[in-house]
C-alpha cells in the first residue's frame, strides 16, 4: 500500500466526524431535548474513557508480563508506567487550572474570551480530548498499513470511522439550543480539531513506529475526557431530569460499544 493509500485512509476515519456537527445548530429551547443530548453525549465518552484506558494500559501490563517472566526488562516497565501516570495526571489537572484562569479572566471580560459561551468552551474541550484518542487511532492505521497488514487497517479505518461519526454528535450536544447559534466556521474547526488528529497519526504511525508514543497520547487522551466527564455530569444534573438523563446515557454507552462490536466483528 502506497503513502498516499494509507494517508487517505486516515483522512476518511478523521472526516466521518464532520458528519454529526450540524447537531450543533439544532433550534430549540426544549430543555428535554438538551438534556437528552448532553446524556447522550456523557455515554459516547464514558465509553471512549473506557476504550481509551484499556489500549493505553495494555502495552504497560504487557511489559510488566515480560519483567516478570525474565523476557524483558523492568526499565521498560517503569517508562511505560510513568507514561501512562504522568500522561492523565498532567491533562487532566492541566485542563482543570486552565478552566480556573479563564474563569479568572472572563471576570474581567476581555474581548477574545467572551466570545465563547459555556457550551461552546465545553466543546472544544470535547474535541481536545476525541482528537488525542483519534491520533492513538490515527497511529494504529498507520502502523498497520505500513506493515503490511492492509486488512488490518480497512478494518481499522471502517471501525474508526464509525466511532467518529458518534464522536461528532458528542462534541456539539453542549450547543445544542443554544443561543447564538454556532456558526459553520466554528463547527468546522471544532471538525479539525477533533477529526484531523486521526490525519495526522497515520502520517506519523507509517513513517515511524512507537509504543512509548501511543501510551502518551492515550494517557493524555484519558485525562482530557476525564475532565469533561466531570464537567457534563455537573450539566446533566443542573438539568433535573435524571430518569431522561439515565436512559440518554445508558443510549450514548450502547452508541460506543455497538460501533466497537462492529469494529469486532468485521475484524474476526
Amino acid at each position: 500500500m502506497s503513502t498516499s493509500q494509507i494517508l487517505l485512509l486516515g483522512a476518511i476515519a478523521g472526516a466521518t466526524i464532520f458528519l454529526g456537527l450540524p447537531a450543533g445548530r439544532t433550534r430549540t429551547t426544549d430543555v428535554r431535548l438538551r438534556a437528552g443530548l448532553s446524556a447522550v453525549a456523557t455515554g459516547i465518552l464514558l465509553f471512549l474513557l473506557w476504550d481509551v484506558l484499556s489500549h493505553a494500559v495494555e502495552p504497560v501490563e504487557g511489559a510488566l508480563t515480560a519483567a516478570v517472566d525474565d523476557e524483558g526488562g523492568w526499565g521498560r516497565f517503569a517508562w511505560l508506567a510513568a507514561l501512562l501516570t504522568v500522561g492523565v495526571v498532567f491533562s487532566l489537572m492541566a485542563l482543570v487550572y486552565y478552566e480556573q484562569w479563564v474563569n479568572d479572566r472572563r471576570a474581567r471580560r476581555p474581548a477574545h474570551v467572551s466570545r465563547l459561551n459555556d457550551g461552546a468552551h465545553l466543546a472544544i474541550l470535547i474535541a481536545t480530548g476525541i482528537g488525542l484518542h483519534n491520533f492513538a487511532e490515527g497511529l494504529a492505521i498507520g502502523q498497520s498499513a505500513a506493515s503490511g497488514e492492509t486488512s488490518l487497517a480497512i478494518v481499522l479505518v471502517v471501525g474508526f470511522a464509525l466511532h467518529n461519526a458518534t464522536e461528532g454528535f458528542g462534541i456539539v450536544a453542549p450547543m445544542a439550543g443554544e443561543t447564538p447559534r454556532p456558526s459553520w466556521e466554528f463547527l468546522f474547526l471544532l471538525g479539525l480539531i477533533g477529526g484531523g488528529p486521526t490525519f495526522v497519526g497515520t502520517l506519523i504511525g507509517q513513517a515511524w513506529t512507537s509504543e512509548a508514543l501511543s501510551v502518551m497520547f492515550l494517557a493524555l487522551a484519558a485525562g482530557s475526557i476525564l475532565y469533561v466527564l466531570l464537567e457534563l455530569f455537573n450539566v446533566n444534573r443542573g438539568f433535573g431530569m435524571k430518569p431522561l438523563v439515565t436512559w440518554g446515557l445508558l443510549g450514548g454507552l450502547v452508541l460506543g460499544f455497538g460501533t466497537d462490536f462492529v469494529l469486532a466483528a468485521v475484524g474476526g
